[in-house]
C-alpha cells in the first residue's frame, strides 16, 4: 500500500461544491416562486410517498435547515471523493435510495425531507470502511469523523428531538454500514510485509536484529567485539620469521 492511491483532483472540490450548490438553487426556487416541495418528500408506506426516496434529500424546510446540512456535506463529500474515489458515486446514489426506502418503511406518517439522511450515510460509511481496511490513514480519517460528528449518533434514537426525522438518520446510518461491507477495497487491505518476514532476510546483517541471539536475548555486540579484540592480542601467537640471505654478484 502506498499513498499514490490518494490523488487530489478537481472533483474533490467540484463534487461537494456542485452538490451543495444544487441544494441552494432548489431552495431558492422554492422560496422565489413559492413552490411547496414538501409534498415531494418521503411519506411512509404510501405509494405516492415513494417519490421522496429520490427527491427528499434536495428539499429543506428553511434556511437554517439547509445551512446545517451544507457544511457537513462539503466536508464529507470531499473526504469521500479523495479517499474513496471509486466508491464515491455509488455510495451517494445507493445511499440516497436505500436510506430513503428504509425511511419509507419505518418512518412516522409525516413528510420526511432534508439531506441529513445522506449525511448519516457518509459518516457511517467513512467510519466503518476505514476501520475495516486497517490502513493507518483511513483509520485516522475514521477517528477524525467521529471527533467531528460523533455526537450525531444520539439523533438516531427516538424522542431525542421530535422535530427531526430520527428514522431518516437511522436509515442513513444502517445504509452506510451496509455499503461499507458491500464495497471491497483490496488496494487498501493488502498485508504489509516487513523486511524480517521476507525469506531472504538475514538477521546477522540487520543493524537491529544483530543485537539479539537466537533465543531473543539482548546481546551487547560492542562488549563482545571488545572481548574478541582483547583475546586476540592477549593470546600466545607464534610467529615464525624466515630470513633469506641473498648473495650479490659483481659483474665487470
Amino acid at each position: 500500500m502506498n499513498d499514490n492511491h490518494f490523488k487530489f483532483t478537481n472533483s474533490v472540490i467540484g463534487l461537494p461544491v456542485l452538490f451543495v450548490l444544487l441544494l441552494w438553487i432548489i431552495y431558492w426556487v422554492q422560496i422565489r416562486f413559492d413552490f411547496d416541495f414538501y409534498q415531494n418528500g418521503i411519506y411512509p408506506r404510501d405509494f405516492s410517498g415513494l417519490q421522496g426516496v429520490l427527491f427528499s434529500p434536495f428539499i429543506h424546510e428553511n434556511l437554517e435547515h439547509l445551512y446545517n446540512n451544507s457544511i457537513p456535506l462539503l466536508v464529507l463529500l470531499a473526504a469521500l471523493q479523495y479517499f474513496y474515489p471509486k466508491q464515491c458515486i455509488p455510495v451517494i446514489g445507493y445511499g440516497i435510495v436505500f436510506s430513503g426506502l428504509i425511511t419509507w418503511i419505518i418512518g412516522r406518517e409525516n413528510f420526511h425531507i432534508g439531506a441529513s439522511g445522506l449525511i448519516y450515510v457518509l459518516v457511517s460509511f467513512i467510519f466503518f470502511k476505514g476501520i475495516q481496511t486497517k490502513y493507518y490513514r483511513l483509520v485516522a480519517l475514521s477517528l477524525s469523523v467521529i471527533l467531528l460528528y460523533g455526537g450525531m449518533i444520539w439523533y438516531v434514537f427516538p424522542d431525542v428531538d421530535k422535530t427531526i426525522s430520527w428514522e431518516g438518520h437511522l436509515a442513513g446510518f444502517i445504509t452506510g454500514f451496509g455499503l461499507s461491507l458491500y464495497y471491497k477495497t483490496p488496494e487498501y487491505t493488502k498485508p504489509i510485509i516487513y523486511d524480517w518476514q521476507k525469506p531472504d532476510f538475514d538477521p546477522m546483517e540487520d543493524p537491529f536484529m544483530k543485537h539479539f541471539d537466537e533465543q531473543g536475548n539482548f546481546v551487547n555486540t560492542e562488549v563482545v567485539e571488545e572481548e574478541e579484540a582483547a583475546s586476540f592480542f592477549n593470546s600466545n601467537v607464534v610467529v615464525n620469521y624466515i630470513v633469506t640471505k641473498s648473495e650479490s654478484v659483481d659483474k665487470d
